[in-house]
């Protein structure tokens, strides 16, 4: 694919940096302190999170290229699907559910007289494609199996089931190709598979992806997830259980020959065949020289789901399955799992040193009493392994407090924290883990991102990142999430690595996280800075009113001063909602009988605002709100400056299980959590609310009594850096998230270095994109002279740089 560049982005990165110090003072200044050592920085400092979400995995790194290849697929996916979809048929073709099946777990089949012929895929002129398919029939059958001008013969035996395999060479380069089975007779099919030869590392995994990710140089692979780890059932794929079809993830389902794996209906809304499974995922952690990190279910769901399992013999049996996984990575030939493992052809162990238990479970005690069970049960047959608990799904609030309280009293190894919030709220944070206990729980950063796909968003990212290296004694892992998106198949944004059928780019953060992973040194060099940071600014704006998949009415809305002036009311007695506006467009609200009410349950986000626009920097909301019919609760928006810039107080959001005051600056999309707690509301109930105001500080009021408050008062830092020393270099990193250049004296408090430099920097328009037609932030690395123990430089407006200086002493 053609790399398309800025060229002012190249001529600014390409401008000559001249060391003699500017006469005017400097805008920030970097101080080392040579005297104090630093913290060591982890090996696995960064790494990957890999989930199957976004068809990352079937349809995008596993490198099958039939889709719902074993007819499995079934309306409990998704309500379009059926065993048919990604097939169109000539003839007659159904799929079926007999006895007459492959095999127990594999138990659905094609039975067809006539042709059946692939959604389309990819290939390349000149590539060899290997083909397989299971087939029988009751009488000998000849199959004929076309790919473009490719085509086999294949003689069916009658009575049983058989592989087949054989080789297509393309002779075209398309992303329409299609495989074509076609039957002379009745007869039988399953797992009908088509693979490119070419594979990464010859392990089936596809390979530009592979590539991009291998590129990174991660420390560590997460995997499988994420929600597909706590969700669903946590029965076994078996008749016992009924063969339950949106499962959790469980490993056993996904070692094996490919054909005897079961399917699942992945949490996302799709089919997850199981091809990719644990071994390819040691396999490909492995080929890429990172560590594994696996995660395992805790039977206490989350996601949205939130309920915990209660059946004592099924948490054993998880227990001793998670103890059979340690040993398939680890145990030796002679040993059940291990004979497994190298059947399938590894028979050296993986080297296993660290799993995780659970994924952002939202009931912390009901998680964390099979957390501790898990934990003493690895312990005490493998000592050495890292067992991770985690803090729920939030930064912080109720669940994120308990669970860090739980994980302390219990000295846990590392807790699991993940977070997706605003670029602000990244740049407002950079000093979270300063205050963390040194002596406590480390910290693994597993899920974390800016919730945008824009330079804007990686600028925080790194920003962020430089925080996390100065607190390498804290936390020990990081990995960006999610990796991977087919740009076709989104369910999540942002993502690092988007794909198409064909091609695939790395997004702005993609470039950041490359930049920090390839240049992560041993040792954080201590160091500080001085210089300019945003101030808070008070609450102010107009006040809303919304719901989200939720019927409610509205009355009494009044806004006052703190001496009583009335700066805004509406009672709705006049029948009309004169001076309401309608933000998003969304939801069906009309005056009925004096009273604001939005009527439909489907609706999201169905924001209104006033026209008044409060100016005052402390004030009360007060108002009367009723559920009467839906999933949620109430959205009282309030300080409201365009559709994507406000706050609001969510009570009985997340399927009426949690409240939360949420923060949009920038995106609607991209919402940050300031508090969050458990909370309902009761359908028929009317409540009397008010916000209360004071600068930045908000204290919120249900019937009479405290909610819960907060103060959005942090500063914001768009200037962040760190040094870290890599062998006898020196990594000078310096993040500047804003519209002028920073001109910066550094400090290096005596340390001899060369008088040249190499420095790479990522610098741009902060709303660029990396896209498929066009990449154009990239790194651009250029030498630079006039360094010494003092130097001053002129870091480029909205741009990550490192300056790699080489100790002469």
């Amino acid at each position: 694919m053609p790399r398309l560049f800025a060229g002012a982005l190249v001529a600014l990165a390409a401008l000559p940096l001249t060391g003699a110090p500017p006469a005017v003072s400097p805008d920030y200044t970097i101080t080392v302190d040579s005297s104090a050592r630093g913290a060591a920085i982890s090996d696995s400092m960064y790494g990957v999170f890999f989930e199957d979400i976004n068809w990352a995995a079937d349809g995008g790194l596993y490198a099958e290229l039939v889709r719902n290849r074993s007819f499995e697929f079934s309306p409990t996916d998704n309500s379009s699907y059926n065993g048919l979809t990604g097939w169109t048929v000539a003839g007659t073709a159904s799929a079926v559910d007999d006895d007459a099946r492959l095999n127990e777990r594999n138990r659905t089949y094609l039975n067809m007289n006539g042709a059946v012929t692939s959604s389309p895929f990819a290939t390349k002129a000149g590539d060899f494609y290997d083909f397989s398919v299971w087939a029988r029939a009751d009488n000998a059958a000849h199959l004929t199996v076309t790919l473009g001008n490719a085509r086999r013969t294949l003689n069916v035996r009658s009575g049983k089931w058989v592989k087949y395999s054989g080789t297509l060479h393309a002779t075209t380069t398309t992303d329409e190709a299609a495989l074509k089975v076609e039957s002379d007779g009745p007869v039988k099919l399953d797992m009908v598979s088509l693979f490119p030869r070419k594979t990464f590392k010859n392990h089936g995994l596809r390979t530009d992806l592979a590539t991009k990710i291998a590129a990174l140089n991660p420390g560590f692979v997460r995997f499988p997830g994420g929600c597909l780890v706590n969700t669903g059932s946590m029965y076994g794929y078996d008749a016992a259980s009924g063969y339950p079809r949106a499962r959790s993830y469980q490993w056993k389902d996904t070692v094996g020959p490919v054909e005897t794996r079961a399917t699942n209906a992945n949490f996302w809304g799709y089919n997850q065949t199981y091809g990719l499974g644990y071994y390819e995922y040691f396999q490909f952690a492995e080929d890429i020289g990172a560590a594994s990190l696996p995660v395992v279910p805790a039977l206490v769901t989350g996601c949205g789901q939130n309920r915990a399992t209660d059946d004592p013999a099924l948490l054993q049996r998880h227990i001793q399955d998670t103890l059979d996984l340690i040993e398939f990575a680890n145990g030796p030939v002679t040993s059940t799992w291990g004979k497994l493992r190298a059947r399938m052809g590894h028979p050296k162990p993986f080297g296993l040193s660290m799993i995780a238990v659970g994924n952002e479970e939202n009931l912390p005690d009901a998680y964390f009493a099979n957390y501790l069970k898990f934990r003493d049960a690895i312990k005490a047959a493998y000592p050495r392994i890292t067992v991770i608990g985690n803090s729920g799904p939030d930064d912080q609030g109720a669940t994120f407090d308990r669970l860090w309280q739980l994980n302390r009293d219990a000295k846990s190894d590392m807790v699991d924290e993940h977070y997706y919030n605003s670029p602000s709220w990244f740049l407002q944070n950079n000093a979270r883990y300063n205050g963390y206990d040194r002596a406590g729980p480390k910290v693994f950063l597993g899920e974390y991102a800016s919730q945008d796909a824009k330079f804007a968003n990686s600028l925080a990212e790194a920003a962020y990142m430089t925080g996390l290296e100065r607190n390498a004694d804290v936390v020990k892992m990081a990995s960006y999430a999610p990796l991977l998106a087919n740009i076709d198949h989104v369910q999540w944004r942002p993502d690092l690595i988007w794909f198409d059928a064909d091609e695939s780019w790395g997004t702005t953060s993609y470039q950041t996280q490359k930049l920090f992973m390839n240049n992560v040194g041993d040792r954080v060099v201590p160091s500080s800075v001085t210089g300019a940071v945003v101030q808070p600014k008070p609450i102010a704006g107009r006040v809303g009113l919304s719901t989200w998949a939720t019927a409610a009415r509205y009355d009494d809305v009044k806004v006052t001063g703190t001496d009583g002036t009335v700066l805004f009311s509406d009672d709705f007695t006049d029948g009309d909602a004169n001076g309401w506006t309608s933000l998003t467009n969304r939801g069906a609200w009309a005056v009925q009988d004096g009273a604001y009410v939005q009527s439909d349950t489907a609706a999201t986000n169905t924001m209104v605002a006033a026209a008044t626009d409060i100016t005052a920097t402390d004030y009360d909301i007060t108002l009367k709100a009723t559920k009467t019919a839906g999933a949620e609760g109430f959205l009282i928006p309030f300080g409201i400056k365009g559709s994507d810039n406000w706050y609001w107080w969510n009570l009985g959001g997340w399927n009426n299980t949690q409240g939360a005051v949420e923060k949009a600056s920038g995106s609607a999309d991209a919402k940050e959590q300031i508090l969050t707690r458990p909370d309902s509301v009761v359908t028929g109930q009317t409540y009397n609310l008010t916000i209360q105001v004071r600068g930045t500080k908000v204290t919120l009021i249900r019937d009479g009594e405290v909610w819960g408050g907060f103060d959005d008062n942090k500063v914001t830092e768009p200037f962040a850096q760190v040094i870290t020393q890599d062998g006898h270099d020196l990594i000078v990193k310096v993040v500047n998230a804003q519209d002028k250049p920073a001109l910066t004296k550094v400090d290096l408090d005596g340390i001899k270095v060369a008088a040249t430099g190499r420095m790479t920097v990522l610098a741009g328009d902060p709303g660029e994109q990396n896209t498929r037609s066009a990449e154009p932030i990239q790194p651009v690395t250029s030498t630079v002279r006039g360094l010494g123990s003092t130097f001053t430089r002129e870091f480029p407006a909205n741009s990550i740089s490192f300056l790699r200086l080489r100790r002469t002493a």
